[in-house]
C-alpha cells in the first residue's frame, strides 16, 4: 500500500514541532517537502529519514575567538 501523503499540520504533530517551525525548516533546512498546488505535503519516511541524517538539528555555535 502506498504512503500516505501528510499535510503540514500532521508533520508538525509528527515532530512535535510547531507548523511555522515546518515552515522555516523548509525554507532554509532543506526538509523535503512537495508543493501541491498552495499546499505542503509530506511523507513520513522521508521527513524520518531527514531528520536521521541531522537535518533537523540545531546549527552548531560557532567557536569562541582565541
Amino acid at each position: 500500500m502506498a504512503e500516505p501523503w501528510l499535510s503540514a499540520d500532521d508533520i508538525a504533530a509528527h515532530l512535535g514541532v510547531t507548523k511555522d517551525t515546518v515552515y522555516t525548516w523548509i525554507a532554509e533546512k532543506a526538509m523535503p517537502a512537495h508543493k501541491v498546488g498552495r499546499l505542503w505535503k509530506f511523507q513520513a519516511s522521508e521527513i524520518d529519514d531527514w531528520v536521521r541524517r541531522g537535518g533537523a538539528a540545531a546549527d552548531s555555535e560557532p567557536s569562541p575567538p582565541g
